[in-house]
C-alpha cells in the first residue's frame, strides 16, 4: 500500500497504538483498593455480590449509573493528520 512517506507498516503500528493508548486510559479509571460497604455519594449500602464482582467499587449501582451519564465521551485524535481529516 503506498503512503507517501509513511514507512512499510506505518498504518498498522497507528491502529495499534490508538488501540493501546485507549486500553491504558479505561484501565487507569478502574477502581482499585478495597471495596466500600457503603457508596460514597448516597450512603447506601453497596449489595455483596457488586463488591465481589468489582473489587475496589465506591458506589452503588444507581450513582455509578448517574456518573457514567454524565461522563463526557473522550476525544480522540487524529495520529496521521491525513489533508482529508483536517477538512472536515
Amino acid at each position: 500500500m503506498a503512503s507517501g512517506w509513511a514507512k512499510e507498516g506505518a498504518v498498522q503500528q497507528q491502529i495499534d497504538d490508538s488501540i493501546n493508548d485507549e486500553l491504558q486510559r479505561v484501565r487507569s479509571q478502574l477502581p482499585q483498593g478495597e471495596s466500600l460497604m457503603h457508596c460514597e455519594e448516597c450512603g447506601d449500602e453497596i449489595p455483596q455480590a457488586r463488591r465481589e464482582a468489582i473489587k475496589g467499587v465506591r458506589l452503588c449501582v444507581t450513582c455509578q449509573s448517574e456518573q457514567d451519564a454524565e461522563q463526557k465521551p473522550y476525544s480522540y485524535y487524529n495520529r496521521r493528520g491525513s489533508k482529508d481529516s483536517q477538512l472536515r
